[in-house]
């Protein structure tokens, strides 16, 4: 096959991931799974790591990863961890090789599993924090800058859907009380913002305020007037 007909195979490869991970939340289907099909790795597991979430694994493809991912978040410590507090990739193509033991427990712990590549990557929404989407490798190596972003844009997808998740399996403060045609006029108001703010669909809009008022124990109705009102903006990303 010439180089054309291999870069086309890849990118409907890459837009069949797109689409098998949009639907997961719909169809029940493994968020990890699209990440396989179109990256050169050979397992991925996605966790969520921060407050109201909680510390547990969403979905792992294998044991290899179930079993490093278990370790990261019984440690408190790897990949995983860092790159949700930097919200930056940490792409480490020989793990044991590591300079300066950054994560000693874990590098020890995980001796057994066969991992040798690790790739994290943050999941994040705006200003939101969810946790980390983490892919393995039985052997060095590495990703490409190419494949880098592909997969941060599947990282993205992966967010929402995680999201998606777990504000369907919670008891969500999400009641309109007062003036409920005007709490209706200030969430569209605001979710018209936070789509431009982030430049988002209006549905994942709404789904940002929603779970911004999930991790603070406050109402979409009171989050949507801070945003309406300028106090708040999901485009400013907290310091690390």
């Amino acid at each position: 096959m010439s180089g054309l007909g291999i870069l086309v195979t890849n990118r409907l490869a890459f837009g069949a991931a797109v689409e098998q991970l949009s639907l997961a939340h719909e169809s029940r289907t493994s968020i990890c799974a699209p990440f396989l099909h179109v990256l050169p790795v050979n397992a991925a597991a996605v966790c969520t790591l921060a407050n109201p979430f909680g510390r547990e694994t969403v979905c792992a493809s294998n044991s290899m990863a179930a079993l490093f991912d278990e370790l990261q978040l019984d440690l408190g410590e790897g990949p995983s961890w860092d790159a949700l507090h930097t919200r930056r990739p940490m792409i480490i193509n020989n793990f044991q090789a590591t300079k300066g033991a950054t994560w000693p427990a874990l590098m020890k712990a995980s001796l057994h599993t066969g991992v040798r590549a690790v790739y994290a990557f943050p999941l994040s929404l705006g200003s939101l924090d969810i946790g980390a989407v983490s892919l393995f490798s039985n052997r060095s190596g590495g990703l490409s800058p190419a494949q880098i972003l592909d997969a941060e844009v599947l990282v993205h997808i992966a967010a929402v859907q995680v999201l998606r998740r777990s504000l369907t399996s919670q008891t969500l403060k999400t009641n309109l009380e007062d003036n409920e045609g005007y709490s209706r006029r200030v969430v569209h108001q605001a979710t018209g913002m936070v789509l431009v703010q982030l430049n988002l669909s209006a549905a994942d809009a709404l789904l940002i305020m929603h779970g911004h008022a999930f991790a603070h124990g406050r109402t979409v109705r009171e989050v949507a007037t801070d945003v309406v009102a300028r106090r708040l903006d999901f485009s400013s990303i907290p310091e690390s």
